[in-house]
């Protein structure tokens, strides 16, 4: 389903990812493990097509992340380390919003993704007075909002206290059972957890 080879970034004389090569059958969740300046947020970012690879290809499902930008970004749902959401919106809004640039319809996939993300208790209130804990939940139901077959996830659990870390795991291998999930970290006990 994705696989890189030999890929590189490079910024200006800077290279923070340095010939990388892997694959990940569906289905699998999978964890980049390293420590903070690694480079995994820079592989994600190639992964999904936001940034361009200096060298190598990525191909999701077949498709060249380059040649093919849109088809296969379709397939992917992105969470970013810290979500960039509207912290003026009510959580409704935000996810009919997001809904409806995604061309998917509000009135079926809201209801859905509240109950699978846990959100129901907070969608009459607005982003920026949620807890962190929840203002993922919401980047994840955001990730998810177009179906994706592959989802990827950027540090899902930093700054989390210890229940929202346990929530937000469990939701992650609830996904993963029926998606191919990547998850960068620097915690080994987090990939244990998680990953398979």
């Amino acid at each position: 389903m994705i696989e890189l080879s030999h890929v590189s970034r490079e910024f200006g004389t800077f290279r923070a990812v340095d010939d990388v090569s892997f694959s990940i059958p569906t289905g699998q969740i999978v964890g980049l493990l390293g420590p903070n300046g690694a480079g995994k947020t820079t592989t994600m970012r190639m992964i999904t097509g936001f940034l361009k690879p200096t060298g190598g290809t990525i191909l999701i499902d077949g498709m060249d992340i380059t040649a093919d930008p849109v088809a296969a970004k379709q397939k992917i749902g992105y969470m970013p380390e810290s979500a960039p959401l509207y912290s003026d919106m009510i959580v409704a809004d935000y996810l009919r919003y997001v809904a409806e640039m995604q061309g998917v319809s509000p009135a079926e996939k809201v209801p859905e993704l509240c109950a699978q993300c846990g959100l129901k208790e907070v969608m009459h209130k607005n982003i920026g007075d949620l807890s962190r804990g929840y203002r993922q939940r919401v980047g994840l139901a955001h990730a998810l909002m177009n179906d994706p077959e592959i989802l990827i996830l950027d540090e899902p659990t930093s700054g989390l206290d210890p229940n929202q870390i346990e929530d937000v795991r469990a939701l992650i291998k609830e996904i993963g059972r029926t998606r191919t999930v990547i998850v960068s970290t620097h915690i080994l006990s987090e990939v244990e957890m998680i990953c398979g």
